[in-house]
């Protein structure tokens, strides 16, 4: 709006081999510096930066399910939750809730869980630096392309009634690169970071919901526990009313 405000023409703002500069450029480089099957999952990569996953991972739904079922380990014992495992989506959670309930001691349950929640952070981290890696890429691949079309215009000082569609074309390919970098790369790699740390927090919640439970805490301190990873507006009461909220609790969301 701002181009066609100032009467200038969206279509000058096309050029196809500043465009292969940059964009085949960056890519080209991203190669050079990390595995074909990395690249590959950028699309994947776009397009839940975009959508956010499968489903957000409600954390006020799932503190309220595991309060519920704490009340239950409470009272029936950890044997009586075999049934509620199945009913639970999340692969982390169902996972820490069946160690528990086969007996597994608590040290060894926070081990494999805390190595599950490092490699999932292993694994978003990476996809993350892909993005990152090609924000900081594209404005010199930009500066290349700018370079090498000037380049071609002291080439031709000769003809002096094309200079001036040359050196615009020039300055494209600087715009290019730091536009992608700054409207695309880096904004999809700060959502990726956001996605992840928000997962991060959730299974952090899980994890100590599940260790309550293995304690036989009680359910009222559990719930003031879980309260505590969540805003204050998200926070649907403390102690009593939490547990006896949870009483009526649907199965736990899938997590992103």
């Amino acid at each position: 709006m701002g181009v066609i405000m100032e009467g200038g023409n969206p279509a000058s703002f096309i050029n196809i081999p500043a465009f292969l500069i940059v964009v085949g450029g960056t890519f080209g480089v991203m190669t050079a510096s990390t595995d074909i099957k990395s690249i590959m999952k950028m699309p994947k990569l776009l397009i839940y930066a975009a959508k956010g996953g499968k489903g957000e991972f409600d954390q006020r739904a799932a503190a309220t399910q595991m309060v519920a079922l704490a009340e239950k380990a409470r009272r029936d014992g950890l044997l009586a939750l075999e049934d509620d495992i199945n009913s639970v989506d999340d692969p982390f959670t169902k996972k820490g809730l069946q160690l528990v309930v086969d007996g597994v001691e608590s040290d060894l349950v926070v081990a494999i869980l805390q190595s599950e929640m490092d490699g999932t952070a292993a694994r978003h981290n990476k996809g993350i630096k892909l993005w990152q890696q090609a924000g900081g890429f594209a404005p010199t691949l930009g500066i290349i392309g700018t370079v090498m079309s000037l380049v071609h215009v002291l080439e031709n000082l000769s003809s002096p009634a094309g200079l001036g569609h040359s050196i615009a074309g020039a300055f494209l390919a600087t715009l290019y690169g730091v536009g992608s970098a700054n409207i695309v790369y880096l904004p999809v790699a700060n959502r990726l970071k956001e996605l992840s740390g928000s997962e991060v927090s959730s299974r952090n919640l899980m994890l100590e919901a599940i260790l309550s439970i293995q304690a036989g805490d009680n359910p009222r301190m559990l719930a003031e526990k879980l309260d505590t990873f969540l805003a204050p507006g998200e926070r649907g009461g403390k102690g009593a009313a939490a547990a006896d909220k949870a009483a009526g609790a649907q199965s736990l969301p899938k997590a992103a």
